[in-house]
């Protein structure tokens, strides 16, 4: 009888692989960009790679109707630090910002794509922009994806994913903000109780009397 795969397991990083002793865990990210060429398109860029961002990884680029993929390999990375003239660590760094996008809003890096007809591929670039000027980070040739699809279709299955996450942890700390809310509360009443407590135990004293003066 076969026996199913474990399930996927969200992470705080992103979705990992199933936990086996044959698998690696695989980090993906999934953010939106427009690139130069086509800023009126948005398109999706999804980024994996196994453990660290370092030894390679995967970029699939879709615009809700097509897809197309490619890698960077350790090599590259490399190479494109030195011609950056940048420490390779604080380069992959540099790329891990990039092309997560944390926060889309930022307009610290370009992106572009552009098909090279002649070869019959497309270049897909990242550029860091300082003080509006701007250097070139990378690039990586993508090639069309037969299935779009089925990249679409994990796209939604991996946001999916993630906003159930985010609702668990949602929930989570409004239920740990509720329990510290209400030690709070109990920890402010028990001096009051105690200072009743205290007040109600204390003897009752008798007003001092005092004899009359003999010589009176």
């Amino acid at each position: 009888m076969r026996t199913a795969p474990p399930p996927l397991r969200l992470s705080a990083v992103g979705l990992e692989a199933p936990e086996t002793k044959s698998t690696k865990v695989m980090e993906t990210r999934i953010c939106r960009i427009w690139p130069l060429s086509t800023p009126d398109i948005v398109h999706y860029l999804k980024m994996s790679w196994d453990e660290d961002l370092g030894n390679g990884f995967t970029i699939t680029l879709c615009n809700g109707e097509l897809a197309w993929s490619g890698k960077v390999s350790s090599d590259q990375i490399t190479i494109e630090a030195n011609e950056a003239e940048m420490d390779r660590e604080k380069y992959v760094e540099d790329l891990r910002r990039a092309l997560t996008m944390q926060d889309e809003k930022t307009k610290n890096y370009s992106f572009d794509f552009i098909k090279d007809s002649e070869r019959g591929v497309f270049q897909f670039s990242y550029d860091k922009v300082s003080q509006d000027i701007s250097f070139k980070l990378g690039s990586v040739e993508l090639q069309a994806v037969s299935d779009s699809t089925e990249v679409i279709s994990e796209l939604i299955n991996l946001v999916l994913h993630r906003n159930a996450e985010l609702r668990g942890k949602n929930d989570y700390l409004q239920q740990e903000n509720k329990r510290l809310l209400s030690e709070r509360n109990n920890s402010l009443e028990e001096p009051s109780i105690h200072s009743l407590s205290e007040e109600g135990s204390q003897p009752e004293t008798s007003p001092i009397s005092f004899a009359p003066d003999a010589a009176a």
